[in-house]
């Protein structure tokens, strides 16, 4: 039985033989890297905006082609928010205008056709708890959703976090999960697959998976507490000296998915970082905590068909 990542202590026999793979692994990695940047150029092309004009949000390619399924991650573009929270901000914990966000939320929804008044979110907290939701919520707490109600859209807000979407072709449900540096920690992704077992009888195997844009190992430089809650091939060294080490959380993301038995080519990464990608994603590090939030948005449209 595999060890929680949180009980793995840098001196211990699991994580020296960790060592004898890394490079392996982190060459399987960059294979994965380069996958996921071909899928994504294909759907940065399908979606594209007209000359002129904002992009408000882009679909994930693994669940692009879900007959019926809703499934997309906001950009900063195409909003009215102003300031730090240019344009498209979807954060009502933020000290944006609460008409700007509302519009924006407007904006948002008519371009990916949902009803606003038929969405599950919550304010996040970092942690593990997940909903089973069956009728639109507006909650606490809760860092996880699944569902296989239709016309029900789970959202997931992030500033460098990370979103992650999960759609089961097979038994039509899908969930949406947030999840930072605590909450990988304490294996959400893992937990959500378990609890869409439980509930609906999905099979890993049978899952599509999207991790969405969080900040990047080369922007996310943590302490040497956190980084030894995590494998040492999500781990990189520190930039400069007295600097801490840095971490690779949506590679942490995907083998959690892996482990669950997700099958490696059914998992899908962004290759954006909300860090580094100013002009499209809001940063709440870079920002210095003064931002806006992204949505990630996915649900099981009632006539079967998708706007997007």
């Amino acid at each position: 039985m595999a060890l929680p990542y949180a009980l793995l202590s840098p001196g211990s026999p699991q994580r020296e033989n960790e060592k004898h793979y890394l490079s392996e692994e982190r060459s399987e990695q960059a294979i994965s890297m380069r996958e996921d940047e071909r899928n994504m150029t294909d759907t940065r092309e399908k979606h594209a905006a007209p000359a002129g004009a904002h992009t408000k949000f882009r679909v994930p390619a693994v669940l692009g082609n879900s007959p019926g399924l809703v499934a997309l991650e906001s950009t900063r573009g195409g909003g009215v928010s102003t300031g730090h929270y240019s344009s498209l901000n979807l954060g009502t914990n933020t000290g944006d205008r609460t008409d700007s966000v509302r519009r924006n939320m407007e904006l948002l929804f008519r371009d990916a056709g949902v009803d606003p008044s038929r969405t599950v979110r919550s304010v996040q907290v970092h942690g593990t708890e997940i909903l089973h939701a069956t009728e639109p919520s507006d909650l606490q707490g809760y860092d996880a959703f699944i569902t296989d109600s239709e016309n029900l859209f789970l959202l997931i807000a992030t500033a460098d976090c990370y979103p992650i979407l999960l759609h089961d072709p097979v038994n039509q449900a899908v969930a949406a999960i947030h999840a930072g540096w605590k909450g990988t920690a304490g294996r959400i992704a893992i937990k959500t697959v378990g609890g869409m077992q439980r509930a609906f009888g999905t099979r890993p195997e049978n899952l599509l998976a999207s991790i969405g844009t969080g900040i990047s190992p080369e922007a996310y430089e943590v302490g040497g507490e956190v980084a030894a809650l995590f494998p040492l091939s999500c781990v990189r060294p520190p930039l400069t000296p007295g600097a801490g080490p840095r971490l690779d959380l949506s590679a942490a993301n995907r083998m959690q998915l892996q482990e669950a038995g997700l099958p490696h080519a059914s998992i899908e990464s962004s290759p954006f970082c909300s860090f580094r990608d100013s002009d499209l994603f809001f940063s709440y590090r870079r920002d210095h905590g003064v931002t806006g939030r992204m949505l990630s948005l996915i649900g099981l449209s009632q006539s079967g068909q998708s706007a997007l």
